[in-house]
């Protein structure tokens, strides 16, 4: 019944997997500096028959939750386009690395946008953004035992970065 919670005798494990529909056919509809859009061609189920469905194919994406020993976060303030907005988000950023391991890509983010090393990582969450319209799953994480990025490796921002304020608030503010 909608709205009506399970009893702990009707529970079931909830667990999202691998799809076993076939995919007849993939093609890039288009080719973008970051991401593309592909079409591709599936079958649901017998009675469906073939469904095609155009979605950005996205590289996949990190965040990191910067905690210092007084329990505050980090958060940055940068411009963001497609919403024309500047907006307060923790650092994150793309896996635009081949090969590059999660873990590695959040710590190239962390320092490349608040120039900071962190000694202990943790996940918080992997999620589907759009899973609708876009593949972009990020995993975002816990980073503890910060320290300073020493300033001659720090990396040199550029366009929006460039304008990147950070910011020191305790999780209570973060969430208003």
């Amino acid at each position: 019944m909608p709205g009506i919670s399970e009893t702990p005798s009707t529970f079931r494990k909830v667990s999202d997997m691998p799809s076993p529909r076939r995919l007849l056919s993939s093609s890039k509809v288009y080719e973008g500096r970051i991401w593309d859009v592909v079409s591709d061609a599936f079958e649901l189920g017998e009675d469906t028959g073939t469904l095609v469905r155009d979605y950005i194919d996205h590289p996949g994406a990190v965040a990191v939750l910067p905690m210092n020993v007084d329990g505050e976060i980090l958060l940055l303030k940068q411009y963001r386009h497609p919403v024309g907005m500047d907006l307060w988000e923790i650092p994150a950023g793309l896996l635009d690395v081949a090969g590059e391991d999660f873990v590695v890509g959040a710590a190239r983010e962390l320092a490349e946008e608040a120039d900071l090393t962190a000694a202990t990582w943790n996940v918080l969450a992997d999620f589907f953004n759009s899973p609708g319209s876009s593949s972009e799953a990020i995993r975002i994480y816990l980073a503890r035992g910060l320290g300073d990025v020493p300033e001659a490796e720090r990396h040199v921002r550029t366009d929006e970065e460039a304008e990147i304020e950070l910011v020191w608030v305790t999780l209570d503010e973060a969430v208003s």
